[in-house]
């Protein structure tokens, strides 16, 4: 396979490439090694970190601030390295 090479469409990629499951019906958080934490005095409510998430594992609480399902999270760090207010940060994760 070249590298950088285009495909047309995602029929086109090879078979390996793609997900067969969706993120949401496989529980993924569990081999994580650092937890995105939200500040919430930081926070400003853009939500880029939930339009950014990979996993779709950024959800919103009953206060309406980006709240982390870490059932879902592989702790990327996209949401930390996105936040405008540096509201988030990445901490070790304690097993």
């Amino acid at each position: 396979m070249k590298k950088n090479q285009k495909y047309s469409s995602i029929e086109d990629l090879p078979e390996a490439s793609v997900a067969s499951v969706p993120t949401l019906e496989q529980k993924t958080g569990s081999w994580r090694v650092y937890r995105p934490k939200i500040n919430k005095e930081k926070c400003i409510k853009c939500f880029i970190c939930w339009r950014c998430c990979p996993d779709i594992s950024i959800e919103i609480d009953e206060e309406g601030f980006p709240k982390i399902n870490y059932d879902y999270c592989k702790g990327c760090g996209i949401c930390s390295h996105e936040c405008p207010n540096e509201a988030i940060n990445m901490e070790r994760e304690e097993k």
